[in-house]
């Protein structure tokens, strides 16, 4: 599903007045999940394919709730310029892709931060009345203000910076397209050098979700059915590229880093 309306609504919604505090929107649809389309996931970001959704896959159903909430000049930061700056999944037992679910999505904790102001986007995925997936995507908006004073925040993921790589990944020039098609987030920074450039970058950047997806399906085979997985997004990762992937055990789970692009925690 193409998400340019959406874009192309918060563009024009970006001038002229917007509200000064978040709104109190829960925005909810029901979502099935097509099977093609799980399978071109799956293949763009690297998990087998199969029918159990992968942690990061229900963070596309609750992605356009998020742009349609966004887009409302009820919300008080403007889409366009908006860092998607960490990402927290928690899935809390496998989602098989027969299930027929419920997604919310609101908004929450709109702070100041040393760069601006920043905001978090919660979805909630219920199958037949139980939680079964959270999601909590914090956005900054830079040289924004926000009525509140900057919260204290959770400590990032470390970053690991000892022993030589689990992985080389030679990431191509079309990466960032082929997610775009996949996850209907057709911000043109992602999508071609030139449109990236009126944005104030070099080339074409490479989603975050994608990189936090491709990082995780490194470990496939090995992950829990319940588990939390919490990244911190760091330089845009131009493409192409090439970058180092390191993966380390620590306690119940792993330490996840993508050069200086990724730190994750996966419990």
């Amino acid at each position: 599903m193409s998400l340019a309306p959406l874009y192309l609504r918060a563009a024009v919604g970006s001038i002229g007045w917007r509200a000064s505090i978040l709104p109190d929107t829960v925005l909810t649809r029901e979502a099935t999940v097509d099977r093609d389309h799980l399978a071109a996931y799956a293949r763009v970001c690297g998990f087998d394919v199969g029918d159990t959704l992968p942690p990061t896959y229900p963070h596309l159903l609750g992605f356009p709730l998020q742009l349609e909430l966004m887009a409302a000049r009820t919300f008080p930061l403007a889409l366009p310029g908006l860092v998607h700056i960490r990402n927290t999944i928690t899935v809390r037992r496998p989602i098989d892709a027969a299930e027929v679910l419920t997604v919310g999505v609101r908004a929450e904790r709109f702070r100041a931060h040393p760069k601006g102001a920043q905001v978090d986007l919660v979805a909630a995925i219920t199958a037949g009345g139980e939680p079964v997936w959270d999601g909590r995507s914090t956005y900054l908006a830079r040289g924004a203000t926000a009525p509140g004073a900057e919260a204290g925040e959770a400590t990032e993921p470390p970053e690991i910076v000892d022993g030589p790589p689990t992985a080389v990944w030679h990431v191509d020039g079309g990466t960032g397209r082929r997610y775009a098609g996949v996850s209907g987030d057709v911000n043109p920074i992602h999508l071609h050098p030139l449109a990236a450039r009126a944005f104030g970058f070099r080339r074409a950047i490479a989603h975050g979700m994608w990189t936090a997806a491709a990082a995780l399906a490194t470990l496939e085979g090995r992950l829990p059915g319940a588990l939390t997985y919490d990244v911190a997004f760091g330089k845009p990762l131009l493409l192409p590229s090439t970058v180092e992937l390191r993966v380390r055990p620590a306690g119940p789970g792993w330490d996840i880093g993508v050069g200086p692009h990724l730190r994750g925690t996966l419990r």
